[in-house]
């Protein structure tokens, strides 16, 4: 099999959408001999800030000397980058002899989804990699994620926010409830700034399943201005003068959420010291999120695609436009049809001069003109341009070098421009 047709096999998948169950994942993973408990996990589940604290907690367990697998979704360029080992993604043979092996395991009457076949594509590289321990982000949800089949050594849950609620309900607690099924019986978890109805929900479960809890802002904090230096306050240790790769405020929760996280997995063998925390957030990469590709003009990528995302961003771009008044904001903006557009666009009305209207390549997409219906009167000044290339030559023109131009509104989209700003092709389908 070459790794094109492993790569066609793969997205020929998606044709099963999402569905979401344990029980393919668990016969499929019986059949390979089960490689997820070869190695240790930890898993990271939440609406917001998954991937960035997926990403925080790699590098550092890299720095202290651990081999580590991160499995994240969904690419923005390359099908390859969901599985990495030590920074570096799955290689092409790889990936096409065990789509190959995986095929043949596939008992006649199951129908894997592209997202289980690709999890325990993960965990077969992991385990015959010989990783110490993998660093698992949950794809959708919690309770159903083909990611938890696993028994990490500890767990943690970033944010809850309404997103996704054709499947996982409609409420910031039904939603907690389903993000709280990846707690286990005794295996502590790191929870990050959750209040109400959703911290109640996630409380409760923890208790009956034995699970300690620690809070961000309760039993572990982080202050400071921001990532170039900050400090974190926990139980097992104190730090001061960090930096983070990453910008952004809101990453010092999700750095905070990282070392919780390792604190919690401690107990399990898994000691990660000062030097390593340093080394790790200083070096941290995690692309598409708050991601400057280009300058004169500033090309931003961030793939917020709900409100509780579109709202840091709008902090980033508060930030950015104090310090430069004179300059002027661009939105490149397209989002899926399932999404909460209006109250996306909200908190952004105020800090662009222009949008332009567009769409990702692919059937979930919201068309462009659909969307300027949407959302097109809100703003003062808009294009609509269903190509995300000519979307992308337009805003230029339109930009002088003092401006930004901020591709937002799907993850989808910020991988197409990113393929373009690279001078690559894209992948048909990227979910």
């Amino acid at each position: 099999m070459t790794y094109s047709s492993a790569i066609e096999y793969l997205y020929g998948l998606q044709k099963h959408g999402i569905k979401l169950g344990l029980e393919t994942m668990q016969m499929l993973l019986s059949r390979l001999g089960h490689p997820e408990r070869r190695f240790k996990s930890l898993h990271i589940g939440g609406t917001n800030g998954k991937g960035s604290t997926a990403a925080m907690t790699a590098a550092m367990l890299q720095a202290a000397g651990y081999r580590v697998g991160l499995y994240t979704s969904p690419h923005l360029v390359d099908f390859r980058e969901r599985i990495r080992i030590d920074q570096v993604m799955i290689a092409e043979a790889q990936v096409s002899e065990l789509t190959e092996r995986l095929q043949a395991a596939v008992p006649p009457g199951l129908t894997p989804t592209f997202f289980e076949l690709t999890t325990a594509m993960a965990f077969l590289h992991f385990a015959e990699s010989g990783v110490d321990v993998a660093v698992l982000e949950v794809g959708l949800g919690g309770r159903f994620d083909a990611t938890n089949v696993v028994d990490p050594s500890a767990c943690a849950i970033t944010t809850i926010a309404l997103d996704h609620q054709e499947h996982l309900g409609g409420t910031e607690a039904a939603i907690a409830f389903e993000k709280a099924g990846i707690i286990k019986a005794g295996v502590p978890v790191a929870v990050g700034r959750i209040d109400g109805p959703a911290w109640d929900v996630i409380r409760r479960i923890a208790a009956d399943r034995g699970a300690s809890l620690t809070r961000l802002g309760e039993d572990f904090y982080t202050a400071g201005t921001g990532p170039n230096e900050f400090s974190y306050r926990g139980r097992a240790r104190q730090l001061d003068g960090l930096t983070c790769a990453l910008i952004g405020q809101h990453q010092l929760d999700n750095a905070a959420c990282a070392v919780a996280l390792l604190d919690a997995a401690e107990e399990c063998g898994l000691s990660v010291d000062e030097s390593a925390v340093r080394r790790g957030l200083e070096s941290v990469s995690w692309e598409g999120r708050l991601e400057v590709v280009e300058r004169e003009p500033v090309l931003l990528l961030d793939g917020a695609h709900n409100p509780a995302a579109a709202q840091v961003l709008a902090e980033y771009l508060t930030e950015w436009r104090a310090t430069r008044p004179e300059s002027r904001v661009t939105l490149v903006l397209g989002m899926m049809r399932d999404k909460d557009h209006a109250r996306f666009v909200e908190p952004l009305l105020q800090l662009v001069s222009e949008v332009v209207l567009t769409q990702a390549d692919m059937a979930r997409s919201m068309p462009a003109q659909e969307l300027r219906e949407a959302v097109g009167a809100r703003f003062p000044r808009h294009h609509v341009v269903p190509s995300s290339a000519d979307a992308l030559v337009l805003a230029k023109a339109r930009a002088a070098a003092r401006d930004l131009i901020c591709v937002t509104g799907s993850l989808m989209l910020v991988g197409e421009v990113k393929a373009l700003v690279r001078g690559c092709g894209l992948s048909p389908l990227r979910g």
